[in-house]
């Protein structure tokens, strides 16, 4: 049965020069579409790509993933703003690895593209109103 899911891979700096998504592609023959990367050798990599593949497959990637450190995150999760608490300090847009927060220049506002977000839940921890909410 052929599986497809998209998920955030959180890289360790010791892995990040690893060929990983090599692995999957060629010892898993799982497919993969890579969605947003902000990876670079030894450094925290963040990773969030579309794998594909028969179920069996799939499941010794994820295997493989485990096994090397780096964790996994489902995008079954979803980031939320509370604009009643935000207070558009700013915090968020210098946490975010994908540029889902920016100001705008004329209203000096924070700006939150939720297409962008690959919920990494940094924003939420970097809020000081507690204005970022994760939902599962």
């Amino acid at each position: 049965m052929k599986i497809s899911r998209r998920i955030v891979l959180h890289f360790p700096p010791l892995v990040t020069g690893q060929p990983v998504v090599y692995r999957l592609a060629k010892d898993f023959d799982l497919v993969f579409n890579i969605i947003r990367a902000s990876v670079s050798p030894g450094q925290e990599g963040l990773l969030v790509l579309e794998l594909s593949g028969e179920r069996q497959h799939y499941d010794k990637g994820i295997q493989y993933l485990t096994e090397t450190g780096i964790k996994i995150q489902s995008l079954s999760q979803d980031v939320f703003r509370d604009e009643a608490r935000c207070t558009h300090c700013g915090a968020c847009i210098t946490i975010c690895p994908t540029g889902a927060f920016s100001l705008e220049p004329r209203t000096r506002e924070v700006l939150f593209d939720q297409d962008k977000c690959v919920v990494c839940g940094l924003c939420v921890k970097a809020c000081p109103p507690r204005a970022m909410t994760v939902y599962f």
